[in-house]
Order: structure tokens, then sequence, then C-alpha cells
């Protein structure tokens, strides 16, 4: 008997569709078909129909926008509005994707320039680094599919792509929209299975690059197992911070760390968690924030009004409501939230000053918990911010220049968004994790680039 998985509603735990697990034999077939596509040259899709691919693509993915939506807020509780910007994103992304095959190039490499190097014409040209092993998250089911199908696609590798098992419908919408698109057999193949099938696929010998999104635990095992020679990408989350001035922009910044902070409950890796604010400016802070998210609307996602939703599981509903009592007892100011709404919902909750050695202070919460801290010093919240070993985003809010730049230059993190908060992103910039949050970079052009090798010719000619 086939093992199964049901995929519920994060919202209400409706069953919504129950999926076939992958076996070990079928997840063998998968790597034998990848492999023949890669190892068979003539098999290779040329650029100009891979761009073709990807564009058709992308306008069918327009014509289909509210069905992706509904997918995507069903599995993974995301609210309509904030998936349905997702799509949009997800859209884009595949058109970024195939812009990007134009400008797949190598490069001369000077010779002559000492006299056993004469006669000689040297160039680089980029080729598709092989088979690409991709294990994607929850939170973002059809973007995140699309940064590793996508790309993969567009740097002419074949990808087997394992979306999380609570999140999986949108990356097999997604690879059935690629089909319809004229996306040849065996390219983009999508897998479901448990953990072991997933470690047994990612460490095999003829996988050419891993990409993984999720948690720092789990990639950096997995990362530890990979085959000699297999390179790979790691994106993990982080403990967000940001640094507030005296002089910065309430008017601006609170709606913004509300939304950075709230957005989808918190469940992403880049959202709002420690804010260090001035302490000439905390009370009107804390005032005015706790204000803004008291008007959040907490509930179904489908209802266009919500603007947050359910955790992706109960039991991240009880671990959070565990972080945030432990916290209290540490000593943290509780000021406003704290509560379980439901078995799926949480209240947003902002914390006041816990311990530096609470789990809300040290560990990426994952929910719709916000911390603030008070400063007095600004070198000195700065190195409280880079204090953990994660360190991704990061923003500083300040009409100073030099305030700003100095901020910039101190934090550690990839990224440091000036008067803007931390889980700002667009798909065609760099984006990724440093230290424990992770390895290599993320953005459409910057994933294509890594899923390809350079490969130089050198041309000896006494014409030369």
């Amino acid at each position: 008997m086939q093992n199964t998985v049901k995929i519920a509603s994060p919202y209400d735990l409706s069953v919504i569709k129950e999926l076939n697990l992958m076996d070990r034999n079928e997840l063998e077939k998968a790597i034998q078909t990848a492999q023949h596509l890669f190892e068979n040259q003539s098999l290779w899709i040329p650029a100009y129909k891979r761009m073709e691919i990807l564009e058709k693509a992308a306008s069918l993915m327009s014509d289909r926008v509210e069905e992706l939506i509904h997918l995507a807020l069903s599995e993974g509780g995301k609210p309509y509005q904030d998936s349905k910007a997702e799509v949009l994103r997800a859209i884009k992304g595949v058109k970024l994707a195939a812009e990007h095959i134009s400008q797949i190039k190598g490069e001369q490499i000077p010779m002559a320039l000492m006299e056993s190097a004469q006669n000689r014409l040297a160039f680089t040209t980029k080729e598709p680094i092989g088979i690409v092993a991709a294990i994607s998250a929850f939170n973002h089911p059809l973007n995140l599919a699309v940064h590793q199908i996508a790309t993969a696609f567009a740097a002419g590798c074949p990808v087997i792509f394992k979306p999380a098992l609570t999140t999986p419908m949108s990356g097999i919408a997604l690879a059935e929209i690629f089909k319809d698109a004229g996306a040849p057999e065996g390219w983009i193949q999508v897998v479901l299975c448990e953990r072991d099938l997933a470690e047994a696929l990612v460490t095999d010998s003829r996988i050419h690059f891993f990409s993984f999104i999720g948690s720092a635990k789990v990639g950096w095992y997995l990362h530890s197992k990979l085959s000699p020679g297999t390179r790979s990408a790691l994106e993990h989350g982080g403990a967000a911070p940001v640094i507030v001035e005296q002089d910065a922009d309430f008017g601006e910044m609170i709606p913004d760390l509300v939304k950075g902070g709230f957005y989808h409950a918190g469940q992403v890796c880049v959202s709002v968690q420690r804010v260090y604010v001035h302490e000439g400016i905390i009370e009107n802070f804390i005032k005015k924030f706790v204000t803004e998210a008291n008007q959040l609307t907490v509930g179904d996602p489908a209802d266009a009004a919500t603007d947050v939703g359910p955790l992706i599981l109960p039991k991240e509903v009880d671990r959070v409501a565990e972080w945030v009592n432990e916290a209290i007892v540490e000593g943290a100011q509780l000021l406003t939230g704290g509560k379980r709404i439901s078995e799926t919902l949480y209240q947003p909750t902002v914390l006041l000053n816990p311990s530096e050695k609470s789990k809300v202070s040290t560990n990426e919460i994952f929910g719709p918990v916000v911390c603030i801290y008070t400063y007095t010093d600004r070198d000195e919240a700065i190195n409280r911010a880079n204090a953990l070993d994660v360190h991704f985003q990061a923003a500083v809010f300040t009409k100073n220049i030099d305030i700003a730049m100095d901020t910039v230059k101190k934090l550690n993190a990839t990224a440091v968004m000036v008067n803007d908060h931390t889980a700002f992103r667009v798909d065609w910039m760099p984006f990724g994790g440093r230290d424990t949050s992770g390895i290599g970079m993320g953005g459409i052009s910057y994933t294509i680039n890594e899923m390809m090798r350079e490969k130089m010719t050198v041309i000896k000619s006494k014409y030369l």
C-alpha cells in the first residue's frame, strides 16, 4: 500500500487533498531521468527555446492568477492580499529568468602578456552545472518554487524539486504550467517524499547542485552529507534587527515595521523581530506601534480584509505561545497580544525588553511576535543586534545620512534597509544570509549564475 500525505488548511485544518508519496524506486527513476537528459547533450534545450517556454509559462500564470492565489492561500494560510502579491512576484520571477538567459555569457582572457603565452586566443563560456536537487519551504509555496525551478530551467539544468509536504500543491501547479508551456518531459520533476528519501536525493553522487530553503538545522546537516563536488546554496532564517534613532519618521516607520513584523504571521525568514529603539522616543514608539498592531485583522486568509492568518501547524502555535510565556516569566513586559485565538491563530504580540537569553531574543520566532528593546548608545545597540550567529537582512531608521551609513557599515548583514523594514525584497536583487543564515545568494539572476559553471577554451595558432 502506497504511503500518502494529507494536505490540510492551516486555518480550519480541513483536508484539501491527499497525495501519494514517492518510494525509493520512483526516486531512483527520477534521478535516472534527469541524468539521461543532462548527459546526452543532444537533448539539451537551446537558449531561445528555454526563453520561449519561460515566457509562455509566465503568460499562463497570468491567465491563472486567481486560481494560483487560492491554491497558495488554501495550503499555506497566507492572507489573500499577500498571496496575490506572491503570485504576481512569481510571474515576474519567471519573466526575469527568461530575460537573464540573454545575459549568460563568458569573456575573453588576455594572452600574450608574456612570451610563453603568445599566439593564443582564450575565452570562457558558461555551461549548466548539471542536475539540481531543490528542497523548498512552506511559507512562499509558489514564489520559492519559481526561485528554484525557473532558475534551474533557465540555466539548462534538469531539476528535481521537493516542496514542503505542508504546501506541495503550488509547486506541482507550477510544474504543470511549465509542461503546458512546452517544457519537455523530465526537465522539471516534482517529488513528494519523507525526509529519509529527501536526504538520499540530495546526497546522491549524481546531483551537481543542491538548493535548500528552510531551517538551519536541516540545511547544514544535509550540506555536511553532500557528495564531493556538489555545489550548494542554502537559505536559512534570521532574527532580523532594526535600529531606530531619535529622528526617525514615525509616519513612515510604524506602518512599515508592523507590516514587516506581522506579514504572513511572522513566518518569513527576514521578518522584523528585534527592534532597538532609542530611549528618548521609546514611549511614543510603543504607543504608536501597539496601536497599529492592535488594528490588524486576524482570521480567515481567504477574506480580503485579513491581515494576519494562521500559523502553518497547530504545533507552531503551541511553540510560539510557549516562547512568549517563557519570555514574560524571564522579565519581558507584554505590551499587547500574548494569547492564542484558536487552535491555528495567535494574536499579534509585542514584548518590551525580553531577556537577551530568552528564546524570543536568541532564536528565529517565525510567528507573529515583535520584540522591542531600549538603548542609549547606538554602537551598543548594534553590538546587541550583531550578537547572534544568524545574519540576514537588517534595517535602520534615521534621517541623518551619516548615522545611516555608519550603521549600515557596522551591522553584520547581507542587506541593510535604510528607512524600510527588514522583509523588503524584490526578486532581481541578491538575497541570502551569511554565517549560520546560509551560503550563496538567491535572486533570479544570481541563482541562475550559481547553477552554471565556466569552461575555458584556449586556441593556439601562429596567426594569432
